[in-house]
């Protein structure tokens, strides 16, 4: 069975975009191929975290990946930092990559410009070696399929090549990995700003929708959606992208086809209202699953745990095997 692996970062609101575009297929992909997820709070320090609001925003998160449907007993749920060998095997790759070809990464040059600009004079290391850790994360389960967008798409890649050097330098240790393109690939752009991804960082509220959001506010936004003025109900992103937005999204809640959802629309007022329904169906039930998780923190430090000792077994044989193969003494 092929083997599948990706991550979220236990950081900022988890919103409708990150749901239809990813942690819906992540659902389905489990009963596919033999699925690792995790919550990587490994990497969410990259930036300064607040220690409480980081170990509150790692259990919510747990805690959504089940309740959007991540059964436990089928895929392997675990958090990263709970399963130190990401770490140890991180460290015997940043000895493989080079100093130039973490330079090239662009969300490195990207997010501490980011950070330069706000006024920030640390620049975490980390931010800078991280890539190193996602490769570890990958490799370390052997994985053959990872999920990833554009913007991950050159760290894949890296963990490809150092995969490879790796294998030429010791001998064959590591399964080199491939993008998945998901089946399901639902176009979620900003409600307020239709020609941008829907993002946590979207300069207008109104723009991105929690799926954790109280059902007033979620219909208030798709009323205040973004269209324009000819009131022609048409799928077409470039000459109408917020109009194709909201069919995009109403397509990928209600599993149909967005150009026939068009023929069924003369005004956006219906199109706004028939849109923030769907939604809301589709997300009431995952609050509520959500909902009864973290109101039973016992049920889940277990799933949690678990997932722990699952992930633990598969990635201490990958790091004895690279350990062995680099020519670490074994332990008596």
């Amino acid at each position: 069975m092929t083997r599948v692996l990706s991550g979220i970062q236990p950081t900022g609101d988890i919103h409708l975009g990150n749901y239809l575009g990813a942690l819906r297929q992540w659902a389905l992909d489990q009963h596919e191929h033999d699925s690792f997820y995790c919550a990587v709070d490994l990497h969410a320090i990259t930036v300064q975290q607040n220690p409480e609001e980081l170990r509150a925003k790692t259990l919510e998160t747990m805690a959504t990946l089940v309740a959007v449907g991540l059964d436990p007993e089928v895929c392997t749920l675990f958090v990263q930092s709970h399963v130190p060998y990401h770490t140890e095997l991180s460290w015997l790759l940043e000895c493989t990559v080079s100093f130039g070809e973490l330079r090239r990464m662009t969300q490195f040059k990207d997010k501490s410009m980011k950070q330069g600009d706000s006024g920030q004079e640390h620049v975490s290391a980390g931010l800078f070696t991280y890539p190193a850790l996602m490769a570890a994360d990958i490799l370390i389960y052997d994985a053959d399929r990872v999920p990833v967008g554009d913007d991950q798409r050159q760290h894949l890649e890296l963990t490809r090549d150092v995969a490879e050097r790796f294998n030429s330098r010791y001998g064959e240790t590591f399964v080199l990995p491939s993008a998945a393109i998901p089946k399901i690939a639902a176009r979620v752009m900003d409600l307020q700003e239709p020609t941008n991804k829907m993002s946590k960082s979207a300069e207008s509220a109104l723009g991105a929708v929690g799926i954790f959001e109280d059902v007033e506010s979620i219909a208030k936004k798709f009323k205040r959606a973004v269209t324009d003025s000819s009131n022609e109900v048409r799928f077409d992103f470039e000459s109408k992208p917020g109009v194709s937005n909201l069919l995009s999204i109403l397509g990928a809640a209600t599993d149909r086809d967005p150009e026939l959802l068009a023929e069924d629309y003369a005004q956006y007022g219906a199109l706004k209202a028939d849109t923030a329904d769907a939604v809301i169906s589709v997300l009431e039930p995952v609050q509520l699953r959500r909902s009864e998780l973290l109101a039973d923190p016992a049920e889940l430090d277990r799933i949690i745990a678990r997932g722990a000792e699952k992930a633990g077994e598969v990635a201490a044989v990958t790091v004895s095997r690279a350990k062995e193969a680099m020519g670490f003494l074994s332990p008596s």
